[in-house]
């Protein structure tokens, strides 16, 4: 993570905790190494248990680089969100020094394949609205209840361009993001009066391994989509996300559309250089 994004306003993280699901990589990762470096304790959830301790080395080196004095915990619990039952226990497994988290980050998320309707997997569809939908769902209803009983509390959910403008080939990725965005506009206003804070971060194109998986593990393919453009990285998201959680209390960024300067919607970019054509 670049040394600037530490600034004044992150500052005001220095001891909080934070709960980042889908951890073990990507925009998840350069989210928790973010907030480390801000001095912020972390809880790491994701169901790579490796991945997870990799990303709390890195994390565990970024709070020591930022020299805040404070923050450093970093605990790691596997954690499968299409698993209603692990979601419900993930509480009684946070340890007592942590139990009070004060920003959570619903990052985890996946898409598979650009199939068209008629042609999808029955059992990609379930995962993906399992992942993406219900157990975010599942696991904000958790800290909305503790959130509303201290009065203060702050939600971050990674949304994408998907859940604001669909696109062929996207149809079920879309449909769960759309969910997503629908259920942050509600949660929002049901937690008007409560000092809660709901944002919704909304990227673009984002190269990390997330085009692998919908891919299904062809990275050439994946590579294709971001050919002759420069993407967004993971730690571009990331910066995003710790700004909007660094704002004072009473100011509340409700979303955040983030795109690469080469696009302009979910379908339409520009690929080669940028800039007027040459006199030549």
């Amino acid at each position: 993570m670049a040394s600037g994004v530490f600034s004044a306003g992150a500052a005001r993280l220095a001891g909080k905790t934070v709960l980042v699901t889908g951890a073990s990589g990507g925009i998840g990762a350069a989210t928790a190494i973010a907030f480390a470096r801000a001095g912020a304790s972390l809880i790491l959830t994701a169901r790579r248990q490796t991945q997870l301790e990799e990303v709390k080395q890195a994390a565990l080196q970024a709070n020591k680089e930022g020299a805040t004095g404070k923050g450093g915990r970093v605990e790691c619990l596997t954690l499968d969100m299409q698993d209603r039952n692990a979601i419900k226990g993930l509480l009684d497994r946070i340890p007592d020094d942590l139990k009070n988290v004060d920003v959570l980050v619903n990052n985890a998320g996946l898409v598979y394949g650009k199939e068209h309707v008629g042609e999808i997997d029955e059992d990609e569809i379930q995962v993906m609205f399992q992942t993406n939908v219900l157990g975010l769902i599942s696991l904000t209803q958790l800290f909305v209840k503790e959130f509303k009983q201290r009065n203060s509390g702050h939600i971050i959910n990674l949304g994408s361009i998907a859940g604001l403008e669909p696109y062929a080939g996207g149809s079920i990725y879309c449909a769960t993001k759309h969910a997503v965005n629908a259920f942050s506009g509600s949660l929002l206003r049901e937690l008007v009066g409560y000092n809660v804070r709901v944002s919704e971060i909304a990227p673009g194109m984002v190269e990390t391994s997330f085009s692998v998986t919908r891919f299904r593990g062809d990275k050439a393919a994946a590579d294709k989509v971001y050919e002759g453009l420069k993407p967004l990285v993971a730690e571009d998201i990331a910066e995003e996300i710790l700004w909007v959680a660094s704002r004072p209390e009473h100011v509340n960024v409700a979303d955040v559309l983030v795109f690469p300067s080469a696009q302009a919607s979910a379908t339409i970019n520009h690929r080669g250089p940028q800039g007027p054509p040459s006199s030549k």
